[in-house]
C-alpha cells in the first residue's frame, strides 16, 4: 500500500501519436450521498470495485497528524463479518487483487476480481465503509507497520526526505505543510476515540464515490449496489476551511542533513495553482520540455554536454489546492549548488524569453498523447481516473477531454506560464546535504 505520487512526464512513449477511444460510464447517486459511476468493459472478464474517499493529510488535525495514512492500513483488519486478517485471505481465495494508497487530498481502495466475484467485491468495500472494526489491537498492531514503512521509505532512504522537506518550507499555512506518512509522536499519543472519530466523519456515503468498472451487467450490478450501500445512513455534511496561503515574494532558503547520502541534492520548489487549473496542466507541459528523459533541455545540457551533473529532474507535483513545481539536481564531483543553479536557470529564462521550437512543442503533444492513452489503457487505470475526476476536479468527463486541454496549450502559453510562476523571488531553494555526524 503506497502513497502515490503522479509524476507528469516520465517513462512516455516518444513514438507516433497514439490514437484515444472514448471512455464510456453512467453515474448517479444513491440516497445516502453515495455517487456511483460504473464503466462497461468486456475485453476482459475481469472488474474492478473500487471507493476514493476524499480524505487525505491535509484533513487532519495540526497535532493529529498521519491519521489519514494510518487508515489506509487500518481499514484492512477487518470488519464486523471479516475476521481480522482474513481480509487478504478473502481476495487471494477468489482469484483477486486489492490494494489502497493515500495522498494529501484523497484516499483509495480497490480489489481486482475476476468478473464472477463482482458481488463480492461490492460487499467488502460496503463492509469496509459501514462495519470496519477499529479496536485497540488494531490500532496498535497498524502502528508498528506504520513505523516500519516509515523507517523504509523515508528514514533510511537516501533522499527519502525530500518531498517532506520541500513541502514543510513551502507552506506556513496550509495542511500541505506535513508529510502523508505523519508523525510517529501524533499516532503514537492518540487515543482510540480518537481514530473513530477520523472515520465517523470521513468515512461516509457523501464523503465518497464507487467506481465499478470492467466485465459488468449495468442492471445487475446497480442492484448488488443498492443491496450493499443503499442501506447505509449519510454522514454529517462538514465544510473544508480555505486556506490561501501569502505569495511568496523571496527566496525562501533551507538546508537538509540527511545521513543517507553522499552526495548533494540542489532542489528548487516553486509554488504552483490547483492542478484542477489550466496553468498547471502549462507546467506540465514545461517539465516535459526541461527534463523528460536524456532528450530534455536540462538533461542534455547539464549531464552531456556541460558535464556539471550527474542527474537533473524536474515534475510538476500536482495538489487539489495548490501544487509545487520541483528541480533537482546531484552535482559531478568539482562543481557547487551555484554551479547547478545557474544552468538551470538558464534554461528557465530561455523558456521564458522564446518560444519553444515547433519540434519540441510536437514532440511535447506527443508525449501527452501517449501519456493520456497509456493512463486508460487498463481497466484498474480507467477506475481510478473515473473516481479521482469526479472527486478532484467535479468533472468525471475530463477522462475523455482533458488530453483536448493539452492540445489547445499554445507555445506563448509556455513561455507566460514561466514567467509567471518560475521566478527566482518566487522560490525554496534547498540544499539537501550529507548529514555531519556518523550515522548509528
Amino acid at each position: 500500500m503506497k502513497k502515490y505520487i503522479m509524476i507528469a512526464s516520465t517513462a512516455l512513449m516518444l513514438g507516433g501519436v497514439a490514437s484515444a477511444q472514448k471512455i464510456a460510464f453512467e453515474e448517479y447517486n444513491l440516497d445516502n450521498g453515495l455517487h456511483v459511476i460504473l464503466h462497461q468493459d468486456k475485453s476482459a472478464p475481469v472488474v474492478v470495485t473500487s471507493v476514493m474517499y476524499h480524505v487525505g493529510s491535509k484533513d487532519e488535525n495540526p497535532n493529529k497528524t498521519g491519521f489519514a495514512h494510518f487508515f489506509e492500513h487500518l481499514l484492512f483488519e477487518g470488519t464486523k463479518n471479516i475476521k481480522r486478517g482474513e481480509w487478504m485471505k478473502l481476495v487471494a481465495a477468489n482469484g483477486g487483487v486489492n490494494n489502497a494508497n493515500t495522498s494529501e487530498d484523497r484516499t483509495y481502495y480497490y480489489e481486482v476480481f475476476p468478473s464472477n466475484s463482482l458481488e463480492l467485491g461490492l460487499w467488502m468495500e460496503s463492509e469496509r465503509l459501514f462495519h470496519p472494526v477499529i479496536n485497540q489491537i488494531g490500532v496498535d498492531t497498524q502502528k508498528g507497520v506504520i513505523k516500519e514503512e516509515k523507517r523504509s521509505r523515508s528514514d533510511n532512504q537516501p533522499y527519502g526526505a525530500v518531498i517532506d522537506v520541500v513541502k514543510e518550507n513551502m507552506f506556513a499555512k496550509h495542511s500541505y505543510r506535513w508529510p502523508v506518512i505523519g508523525s510517529m509522536e501524533h499516532l503514537n499519543s492518540a487515543k482510540l476515540e480518537d481514530f473513530k472519530m477520523f472515520n465517523q466523519k470521513f468515512y461516509v456515503p457523501n464523503n465518497a464515490v464507487l467506481v465499478v468498472a470492467g466485465d459488468l451487467d449495468i442492471a445487475t450490478t446497480k442492484e448488488w449496489i443498492q443491496k450493499y450501500f443503499g442501506y447505509i445512513k449519510k454522514g454529517a455534511t462538514f465544510e473544508r476551511p480555505i486556506v490561501d496561503e501569502v505569495p511568496i515574494t523571496q527566496t525562501i532558503k533551507a538546508n537538509y542533513q540527511d545521513p543517507n547520502i553522499q552526495i548533494p541534492m540542489l532542489v528548487a520548489s516553486y509554488r504552483t495553482p490547483s492542478m484542477k487549473t489550466r496553468d498547471a496542466r502549462v507546467l506540465d507541459y514545461i517539465s516535459g520540455y526541461l527534463s523528460d528523459g536524456k532528450s530534455s533541455k536540462l538533461y542534455k545540457k547539464m549531464v552531456d554536454d556541460t558535464k556539471v551533473a550527474l542527474q537533473v529532474g524536474a515534475f510538476n507535483y500536482s495538489q487539489e489546492d495548490y501544487g509545487m513545481y520541483i528541480i533537482y539536481s546531484l552535482p559531478m564531483a568539482g562543481f557547487s549548488a551555484d554551479d547547478l543553479l545557474k544552468e538551470i536557470d538558464e534554461e528557465i529564462v530561455k523558456v521564458q524569453t522564446d518560444l519553444i521550437s515547433e519540434k519540441d512543442f510536437q514532440k511535447l503533444q506527443n508525449q501527452f498523447e501517449n501519456q493520456y492513452v497509456n493512463n486508460n489503457s487498463s481497466v484498474e487505470g480507467v477506475a481510478e481516473n473515473l473516481a479521482k475526476y469526479y472527486m478532484l476536479y467535479d468533472d468525471i468527463n475530463l477522462i475523455n477531454t482533458e488530453i483536448d486541454i493539452y492540445h489547445s496549450i499554445t507555445r506563448e502559453e509556455i513561455r507566460e506560464v514561466a514567467r509567471k510562476y518560475l521566478n527566482p523571488n518566487q522560490r525554496l531553494l534547498l540544499d539537501y546535504v550529507p548529514t555531519t555526524e556518523a550515522k548509528n
